[in-house]
């Protein structure tokens, strides 16, 4: 469709963290940095682990908790290093088919929910069944990065 794409992703393991009770943005930039801590060495095996992206941030409706992770490079799937700090867990996302809608421009959470909801409208107007109680925000670039900017968010399909 031309304002959004159905993707299928494999079983991947992420290094997420969950930030509660503050806002997106606090807790994308608290989140961020665990994890960045993380790859730069504050895992068992001490070992720097390449940044990769997407970054992405669970939203719930209604929730104040986010879940923020970084995808665990393709050498480190099958075994990634364990995290030192307890607020960091790696887990195993299952397969599966994701509607994304691309966007470009500096994403600010107020931006990622627009996006979010006319996702969400063109999913239900065409009629395709997705699960509406959360969806993900997914950030490519680095925050030093002014132009072509990439951002998307992703609904998962039932």
């Amino acid at each position: 469709a031309k304002d959004y794409e159905l993707r299928q992703y494999e079983t991947a393991k992420w290094a997420s963290t969950v930030i509660r009770g503050e806002t997106q943005k606090e807790a994308m930039r608290q989140g961020f940095w665990k994890l960045f801590h993380y790859i730069q060495g504050k895992n068992e095996k001490e070992m720097k682990i390449d940044m990769t992206v997407p970054v992405t941030c669970l939203i719930k409706s209604g929730c104040t908790d986010f879940k923020i992770s970084f995808f665990v490079p393709f050498e480190h799937q099958d075994s990634p290093p364990q995290p030192t700090d307890s607020d960091v867990f790696i887990e195993e996302r299952k397969a599966a088919a994701i509607f994304v809608r691309s966007f470009g421009g500096f994403a600010s959470p107020e931006k990622y929910a627009e996006e979010a909801e006319v996702l969400a409208r063109i999913l239900r107007n065409t009629g395709q069944t997705f699960h509406e109680e959360f969806f993900y925000t997914a950030g490519y670039d680095s925050p030093f990065k002014l132009f072509n900017r990439h951002n998307e968010v992703w609904y998962f399909k039932k």
